[in-house]
């Protein structure tokens, strides 16, 4: 009992430790606690849990006694008659009418382990739809996370082509008083319009895109309106050990799995049972006719016994439905072992991808510096004449591709501590 009660201090505090880890805005933490008063499939888990309740409220009826009545009328013909000397008339044993009316019960004394067998894996179903919850909990809270991080970048892209969309409009403003002054031509007043054009188009798309967003959100939610402007999903800096370790104790994959693992076991005893006897009393109450010598008086009786169930052959079922167990428990351990081996694979995949964008941030901003200076460069060029169109519009756009990469980059890096966070297992919500 003192080694239960450290293991299970230990991993709490392991638990707390690592919850620690985790940095995350409380606007999020709001739309995910949300989420969960409203999603229906977690509505529908919930449900589960209260199943798995009743099944070992019926599964614990097994050891009561059961008690039932019952009437019955038999007629008989023909019946054994019997002359005896002295009398004329015939003797019978048995009436041709039969009534009984009685009232019975019955209780298993012992059953060798059955009905403490069959609770135990109706706990376990318990356990597993309740861990089931959890599971679903954190695999909803990874989307809602998911959809607004994704709005969070779609706002900032939205915000990147207004930028792009206004310094074309200038620009445009300069071609036509240069067009005006008869120092442009009118293809280029045409070509700055058709990169106004698309770069319109662009901007609708990522609406676009944005509402779809939206739309899932409520779907998840039932809310539409995120407060988020910045990729501040924080997590610290762990190696990939650590991080296995983490995901073992706290990951609820890892926790279904074992889950399945003891349902199969629990099968195991249970079909090791099989085969025991068991051990009943059973008696009962009423009335009845059919007593000698007056064979139609209708009278009270009553009976009582102990029975004994001894099975003695049965084809060799039992022993073939515990071999059968015994696999299943094996392929569970080895589906365990399989689960162990993706997440040390993806946690791997995890961090290469977070210090892998880290990276390309720190190089992406130098590439954006550049290219606003020559941006400048050109804007002054073009208006004192020295300078073309198309050197402006081609540093805007090496501009515009820079900040996207940037963008995408700390997306990228938000999703990827997001991923690292659910593989760990973190309850960040």
């Amino acid at each position: 009992m003192k080694k239960l009660f450290l293991s299970a201090l230990s991993i709490a505090l392991f638990t707390y430790q690592v919850q620690a880890q985790v940095q995350v805005n409380n606007d999020l933490k709001k739309l995910i606690n949300h989420s969960f008063g409203y999603f229906p499939k977690l509505k529908e888990a919930e449900n589960a849990v209260i199943t798995a309740e009743d099944k070992i409220a019926l599964t614990q009826t097994a050891s009561n006694p059961t008690v039932g009545a019952q009437a019955q009328y038999l007629y008989m013909a023909p019946v054994s008659k019997v002359a005896f000397p002295g009398s004329t008339e015939l003797f019978k044993f048995v009436p041709n009418h039969n009534y009984t009316t009685s009232v019975n019960a019955n209780y298993v004394l012992a059953d060798f382990g059955r009905i403490k067998a069959n609770v135990e894996r109706a706990k376990m179903d318990l356990q597993f739809a309740k861990d089931n919850i959890d599971l679903i909990r954190s695999q909803l809270a990874n989307q809602v996370a998911t959809i607004y991080y994704n709005m969070v970048y779609l706002q900032k892209a939205i915000s990147i082509q207004d930028s792009v969309l206004n310094f074309l409009n200038e620009n445009k403003k300069v071609v036509q008083s240069k067009l005006n002054d008869g120092e442009a031509l009118k293809i280029d007043l045409l070509n700055i319009q058709a990169n106004i054009d698309n770069e319109e188009n662009r901007k609708v798309d990522l609406k676009n895109s944005l509402q779809k967003q939206l739309n899932l959100l409520n779907y998840t939610t039932g809310t539409n309106a995120p407060a988020g402007t910045n990729f501040d999903f924080g997590i610290a800096t762990v190696n990939s050990q650590t991080a296995l370790d983490s995901s073992v104790n706290n990951n609820l994959d890892f926790r279904i799995a074992k889950d399945k693992i003891d349902q199969a076991t629990g099968d195991i005893n249970i079909a090791k049972l099989l085969d025991k006897p068991s051990i009943s009393m059973n008696g009962g109450v009423g009335f009845k006719n059919g007593f000698i010598p007056d064979l139609y008086k209708f009278q009270f009786n009553g009976l009582a016994g102990v029975s004994l169930n001894i099975p003695l052959y049965s084809g060799g079922r039992t022993k073939q439905q515990v071999k059968l167990q015994e696999h299943l428990v094996q392929q569970q351990q080895l589906a365990l072992e399989s689960l162990n081996a993706g997440y040390k694979k993806d946690i791997a995949q995890a961090m290469t991808d977070i210090q892998t964008n880290i990276d390309r941030i720190g190089n992406t901003q130098a590439q954006i510096d550049q290219a606003k200076y020559a941006q400048q460069l050109a804007a002054i060029r073009f208006k004192n004449g020295v300078g073309t169109n198309l050197e402006l519009t081609n540093a805007s756009t090496n501009v515009q591709r820079a900040e996207f990469s940037k963008l995408q980059y700390q997306y990228q890096l938000c999703i990827s501590k997001l991923e690292l966070a659910k593989l760990m297992g973190y309850q960040y919500w």
